[in-house]
């Protein structure tokens, strides 16, 4: 889904993704960064390590596919830090009175194998059911391998070039569509 909808002039009149706003390469401590500025991003990188590190709770389809949604361009896997949080999810779908199989992987494995192999701009959305706690980890430089991380100039990967689908993000054309 191309937000330009392919008009080359209108590349620079597009609204910017949010996204953009993670994708920032400055570095924290720069000239012109602000103490919360620096005290955010060294706090996110902590969350960050933290969420590598540890164990989570990826739903998973009848195949054993990790559950996904896509989202404003992004596909986002779902991950939950207990089962409490997946439970609070169920709920608030409206579907608890199912069974919610789930696979247990790292951080890591999801942000390093599984963002890569979706060939699309993806993210981890962990705990998203819980109002002020969950926490989105977007498909940039820093976060997700250089080589799939969306770039602040709309490419993707560590070159700077833009990714088989020209740097846009592509779904199958239908917002919240959940795989």
């Amino acid at each position: 889904m191309a937000e330009h909808g392919g008009d080359a002039g209108a590349r620079e009149r597009a609204r910017r993704s949010r996204l953009y706003d993670y994708a920032d390469p400055a570095d924290p401590g720069g000239p012109g960064a602000s103490a919360g500025d620096i005290r955010g991003r060294r706090g996110f990188a902590a969350v960050l390590g933290e969420f590598r590190r540890t164990p989570v709770l990826v739903p998973v389809d009848g195949d054993g596919a990790p559950l996904t949604a896509d989202f404003g361009g992004v596909r986002w896997f779902y991950a939950f830090s207990d089962e409490g949080a997946l439970a609070r999810f169920a709920l608030a779908r409206g579907e608890g009175g199912r069974e919610w199989p789930y696979q247990r992987w790292l951080g890591a494995r999801l942000l390093d194998a599984a963002v890569p192999a979706t060939g699309v701009p993806s993210g981890v959305a962990l705990d998203c059911a819980d109002d002020g706690r969950g926490v989105v980890f977007p498909p940039v430089r820093g976060i997700v391998p250089d080589a799939v991380a969306v770039a602040a100039d709309g490419g993707t990967g560590a070159s700077g070039e833009p990714g088989q689908d020209g740097g846009r993000a592509v779904t199958d054309g239908r917002t919240g569509d959940e795989r």
